[in-house]
Formats: structure tokens, C-alpha cells, sequence
């Protein structure tokens, strides 16, 4: 790190890692604002009825809070007290699941970022919110979002497929790194099924590069020809209800490189299929040879003895 460019924040190169090349990928994540809109309608479709929008970088964020493997800022509205912004940052040394929900799998190459909204008052009584993420990268960047379904809810109650927006050479099968998130969203600190609500995104766009550069010196530092594709994450669905009834929203995604992880049956659900396959199975079987012998049986006590 050259500090003194660094903190000039007006040239690229500050930031390097030795020797470049050992870089294979890397990825950048900006949580660039948060939108908000009166839903009067309940429609949940943002097309109008916006509010000015939250500049992340406007904010003033408190000193960031390190425990173990995690790490948690928090950040207001400029000349305002009244709820905040926060993001939780957790690194993982092996695979596993996180106790709440939405419990992504996780491995030692991804990371787990928490956005939740807290007190932050709305401007309406049927306010609704969108959060605004930009994905900066070398020569590929996070391009499209594919959609995995599942037939097994066992780890997040009633959400059966997983969203991956993904970067790939040249449109190849092989996956460089990824953001990867359950479409939910949670109104309480303590997620329940009952207060989950649905989470949209909109397709990815190519954005301009020096915008994005021009809100990060972190990035400014690293990228000299940044690539950058904007998205935007929606919370809530018509006829649910609004942000001011809980004053509180949570979502979680997960960041890494190579592919993304892969759910799978836990040993108790592959158990339960064993045995309600197997049983049915071995009972058709048992059945069938019974009745083969049986059926033996009384073909021999039906034959006519010979006649000498």
C-alpha cells in the first residue's frame, strides 16, 4: 500500500498485491444506495413514487466492531440519529451453516455479508425499499444471475431455490466468483417463518466503471480499468406488510471465488428417503416371494400321484 496515493484518492496503483501474477480473479461488492418508495398502490412495483435516494457514501458510519470472525459497521443518515444501516461481515475456515436463517452454505472461500435496516424512519406509512449493488471486476465481471431449484427447504422453511449471480470467462461453464443469496428477506432480528418476505432482483447492467471507482478509494487503488454491472434487490411483495410494521429488515448473501456451493440432503432427510423408499420395497419383495411359495405349494398338492 502506498499511503500517501491512497489517501489522495486520484490515481489507480496504490494498492497492489505482489507478485500480480498470482491474481487469477478478484471482485469487488458496492452497496452503492438504498432506494425508497411509497407503495401506496400495495403493487410492490417500483416505477414511480420515489423518494431522493440514501448515498452509501454519504452516510456516517461508527467505528466498525471486530469480534472473532466477524465484523460489523453501522451507518446513519447524515445530521440524523434516527435508525441506521448495517452490514456484518463474516470469514469462515471451513464449510458450514450460519444458525439463523436464511444458513447459506458456506466454505472457506466465501464470505457472508448481513444488510439490515434498523429504526430507520420511513418517509411514508407504506414505504418499501430497494437496495442498489454494484459488482466491479477486472476483465470479467459478475454478468448474469442464474436461478438454482430445489426440492429440499430443510435449511431455509418454504424457499426452494437459491439466486447466483456469477462471473465466467467468455461465457465458459467454469465459474470465477459469485454472489449468492435465497430470494427472503427477514422483518425481525430473529428470523420465523412468519415474518419472512420475498426479495427480487433485476437483471444485471453494465455501468460506467469511474463512477463506481469515484465512490471507493479502496477500489480507485486497486482497479485501473475497472469493469462494473449494476443491480437492484427489492424487498417485500403485494399485499404484505410494509417496512414501518416491524422497523426492520435483514438480508444476507454470500461472496467468494471459484463456484458456488452446492446444497444437499442432510444425512437425517436421506435417511427418511431410505427408509420410505427401502420399506415399501423390501415389503413387495417379502410379498412376492411368500406368494411365489405359496403358490409352489399348492401346485404339488394338486398333482395326481402316477399309476403303475
Amino acid at each position: 500500500v502506498n499511503w500517501r496515493q491512497f489517501l489522495a484518492r486520484n490515481t489507480s496503483g496504490s494498492l497492489t498485491v505482489e507478485p500480480q501474477s498470482s491474481i487469477l480473479y478478484s471482485t469487488a461488492v458496492v452497496f452503492s444506495r438504498l432506494l425508497e418508495y411509497d407503495d401506496e398502490n400495495n403493487t410492490a412495483e417500483a416505477t414511480s413514487n420515489f423518494f431522493p435516494a440514501y448515498e452509501l457514501q454519504d452516510f456516517s458510519w461508527s467505528r466498525m466492531n471486530l469480534s472473532d470472525y466477524t465484523a460489523v459497521l453501522c451507518g446513519s443518515v447524515p445530521r440524523s440519529s434516527n435508525g441506521s444501516l448495517c452490514l456484518q461481515l463474516s470469514v469462515f475456515g471451513s464449510e458450514g451453516r450460519a444458525e439463523l436463517w436464511p444458513r447459506l452454505l458456506h466454505s472457506a472461500n466465501s464470505s457472508q455479508v448481513e444488510v439490515w435496516l434498523n429504526g430507520l424512519l420511513p418517509r411514508s406509512n407504506t414505504s418499501r425499499f430497494i437496495l442498489e449493488l454494484q459488482a466491479v471486476g477486472g476483465a470479467y465481471p459478475l454478468s448474469k444471475v442464474d436461478v438454482i431449484q430445489f426440492i429440499d427447504d430443510e435449511y431455509t422453511p418454504s424457499i426452494f431455490k437459491v439466486s447466483q449471480w456469477v462471473s465466467s470467462a467468455n461465457n465458459s461453464s467454469d465459474v470465477l466468483g459469485f454472489i449468492q443469496w435465497k430470494p427472503v428477506a427477514y422483518r425481525k432480528s430473529c428470523p420465523a417463518l412468519e415474518d419472512a418476505t420475498p426479495c427480487r432482483n433485476s437483471d444485471p447492467l453494465a455501468q460506467s466503471g469511474n463512477t463506481t471507482t469515484a465512490s471507493s478509494a479502496l477500489i480507485q487503488a486497486f482497479y485501473s480499468d475497472p469493469k462494473a454491472k449494476g443491480m437492484n434487490v427489492s424487498f417485500g411483495m403485494a399485499g404484505e406488510p410494509f417496512y414501518n410494521s416491524t422497523m426492520f429488515l435483514s438480508w444476507t448473501m454470500l461472496v467468494g471465488v471459484g463456484s458456488p456451493p452446492v446444497d444437499s440432503f442432510s444425512p437425517m432427510v436421506i435417511g427418511i428417503m431410505t427408509a420410505g423408499l427401502g420399506i415399501p420395497i423390501v415389503l413387495l419383495l417379502v410379498g412376492g416371494v411368500y406368494l411365489f411359495f405359496m403358490k409352489k405349494k399348492e401346485t404339488s398338492e394338486m398333482a395326481y400321484e402316477p399309476i403303475n
